[in-house]
């Protein structure tokens, strides 16, 4: 699925954000992406979305070779990527469906299915009655809810996420991290960059680690096992809620609001 081979990414004046990193995610794994700040972890997941380009070496998702793109091609490869970003990243004079339903206005997703799609996806993520509410009026842990479904509303293979959790509380944290695991569950491949390493210990999955842009250890999961999307096709949200993960089962009045 993702596939970098001796990925050397430098920038002007000879600072190199990565060094010689070569690594494989498999569809439909569920992967911590950690290192201290300046590491490499936002440089990894730009050259992913071909928001920058590498200086050596190869990035494959799905076998084909993504900096070989035209830059013309790229947004189509985009459409098959889904991001989410420490900061929401919301537009703060669009309501939540407006926010969640830009991607599909840009696909040209037609009317009827847009508002399916919509609707049952902020149903399932707990934010039906929010749905005319804007971005200032959102907690953090809402906020990001709303980032996530306009991340995933057009059913991407492939999830990254910059420090989903790093401008949450703990609890808000747990649920965000619930969340993309369900998301991980229905078959997408995840990538989550992340310095909080008690996250990491929690959920004990593979975990790359990053250290001055090299690739320093690449933990296996704890249980040895594989990650609950693997061998799955990537499947549409339904009306049933995914209350399981803890993500919706909680009302909004018990939210308090709150770069690598």
């Amino acid at each position: 699925m993702i596939e970098l081979y001796q990925v050397q990414k430098r920038y002007a004046g000879g600072n190199e954000a990565l060094v010689d990193v070569t690594l494989r995610v498999r569809e439909g794994e569920f992967v911590f992406l950690t290192g201290r700040s300046g590491a490499g972890k936002t440089t990894l997941l730009r050259l992913l979305m071909v928001m920058e380009r590498v200086t050596e070496g190869q990035v494959l998702i799905g076998g084909r070779n993504v900096h070989q793109l035209r830059d013309s091609s790229v947004p189509y490869l985009r459409r098959n990527i889904g991001v989410v970003f420490q900061d929401f990243r919301l537009i703060p004079n669009r309501t939540v469906w407006e926010n969640v339903a830009i991607g599909m206005e840009i696909l040209g997703v037609g009317k009827k299915e847009s508002e399916r799609r919509i609707g049952s996806l902020l149903e399932a993520l707990g934010l039906d009655l929010r749905r005319n509410a804007y971005p200032k009026d959102l907690s953090g842990g809402e906020q990001q809810r709303v980032a996530i479904a306009r991340a995933i509303v057009n059913e991407p293979a492939i999830l990254l996420a910059d420090e989903p959790t790093g401008n949450l509380d703990p609890l808000m944290s747990q649920e965000i991290m619930e969340l993309l695991m369900e998301i991980n569950r229905r078959g997408t491949t995840v990538l989550v960059a992340t310095h909080d390493t008690a996250l990491i210990e929690r959920y004990g999955l593979r975990t790359l680690e990053l250290e001055s842009g090299r690739l320093l250890h690449d933990h296996p999961r704890r249980d040895g096992g594989d990650s609950p999307g693997s061998g799955i096709k990537p499947q549409g949200w339904t009306e049933s809620n995914v209350s399981s993960t803890g993500s919706a089962s909680q009302s909004q009045s018990s939210e308090s609001t709150e770069e690598s």
